[in-house]
């Protein structure tokens, strides 16, 4: 059985260059980004307590395969020194397989079986932090907060005109401390970089992430982002396995109010 996480389409563009680079005040600048990310996956799963864990590796392409639907979005804001900002993704995929059945006591070989397994992944990250150095050129913020996993997996199979379903899902919080820094090129390029860790054995055993975009101003108030990201994480507890790494190129547009 395949569980696909929440590799699929992606962007990541966090938070686009225009905003970062002005002065602090006294008044809230947001941020909003829906984005999308171009990921594959790789890692060890166990989605049922009764199943074994399985290996799996899946390119870009074949995640799309069983993708039903994704959403990602992310939203950023600033008062003076003071950073918060809120990751949320979800993603519904389907995973199907038939094949035929061998001989069992009572039950001639060869009977036609098929199965679907339809995962819902379910996953927010919410930061504050600090900016502790501020220029025109290059700032640097500084980040603590969680991250929210829950997953959900339904296998239905269906053989001799019959069918039958088994339902089971799992969550955690995990504890992510961050840094996040962002430098101007001129006036309409800029790179920005973010990393996370967190999970310390509160939640995952480890969870770590890093993302790295180039940003293209278009207006006062809209950026398109691309880059790269890598998310790791490892989860084992009470049957459930999820050790997974996601990576692959991110683009995205950003809009500001």
């Amino acid at each position: 059985m395949k569980l696909v996480m929440m590799s699929v389409v992606g962007l990541v563009f966090s938070q686009a260059a225009y905003a970062q680079t002005e002065p602090g005040g006294s008044d809230w600048v947001v941020q909003i980004s829906p984005y999308l990310w171009a990921s594959g996956l790789k890692g060890n799963i166990s989605p049922f307590r009764p199943g074994p864990t399985v290996p799996i590796e899946k390119g870009f392409s074949e995640v799309m395969e069983d993708l039903n639907f994704g959403g990602f979005l992310n939203v950023w804001a600033r008062r003076d020194k003071i950073v918060v900002s809120g990751d949320m993704m979800f993603v519904n995929t389907t995973n199907s397989k038939a094949g035929n059945l061998p001989a069992l006591p009572g039950i001639p070989a060869g009977i036609p079986v098929s199965g679907d397994v339809d995962t819902k992944e379910f996953m927010l990250t919410l930061q504050a932090g600090y900016r502790f150095y501020d220029t025109p050129e290059v700032t640097l913020d500084g980040l603590a907060g969680a991250r929210y996993w829950h997953v959900s997996n339904e296998l239905t199979v269906n053989a001799l005109g019959q069918s039958r379903s088994y339902k089971e899902s799992f969550d955690w919080f995990d504890p992510l401390v961050g840094i996040r820094g962002f430098a101007r090129i001129n006036d309409r390029w800029s790179a920005q970089g973010q990393a996370d860790i967190g999970g310390f054995g509160v939640g995952s055993d480890m969870t770590w992430s890093v993302l790295a975009t180039v940003n293209y101003v278009l207006t006062d108030r809209a950026s398109l982002s691309v880059g790269y990201r890598v998310l790791d994480v490892d989860y084992d507890d009470d049957g459930h396995v999820f050790d997974t790494r996601m990576k692959g190129p991110v683009i995205g547009a950003t809009w500001r109010f």
